[in-house]
């Protein structure tokens, strides 16, 4: 599912430098080598009580974390690397919004976002979408 949507947010046109996984985020220091990237990773997974009797069949939904970084020092108080945050999220929320990944059932759908960092001309922004697929028992 994860490289699925590293391909979705990496197709031509893409604003992106780099992107990754948790691997890749885990490895980043203070900042990525380069900017703007992004980190897609699962979050989060739940799962239903199955619906049927016999065989199991679970509905599981996972959230999705994209964490968006980008740095511009052109302007005084982050001013310019927040602005370009906003381009950023746009661009993601566009590209998954619907979207049906790799082993998923439903399409994405963008739970919430939130301000993870802004230091030193960087900002860091994670965005959470959700989908889910079936678990059947085998």
């Amino acid at each position: 599912m994860i490289q699925s949507i590293i391909d979705r947010l990496q197709e031509a046109g893409t604003p992106f430098r780099i992107a990754g996984g948790a691997g890749e985020l885990a490895n980043v220091k203070d900042q990525p080598p380069a900017t703007p990237a992004f980190y897609a990773y699962i979050a989060r997974e739940r799962s239903a009580p199955s619906d049927r009797i016999g065989r199991t069949l679970q509905r599981s939904a996972a959230d999705v974390a994209i964490v968006i970084v980008t740095s511009n020092l052109s302007k005084q108080n982050n001013a310019a690397a927040a602005g370009d945050i906003e381009a950023l999220k746009t661009y993601v929320r566009n590209k998954l919004i619907g979207f049906m990944a790799e082993g998923a059932t439903d399409p994405f759908e963008h739970v919430e976002g939130e301000l993870q960092q802004a230091l030193g001309g960087t900002v860091w922004f994670e965005d959470v979408f959700t989908n889910a697929r079936y678990l059947e028992e085998q």
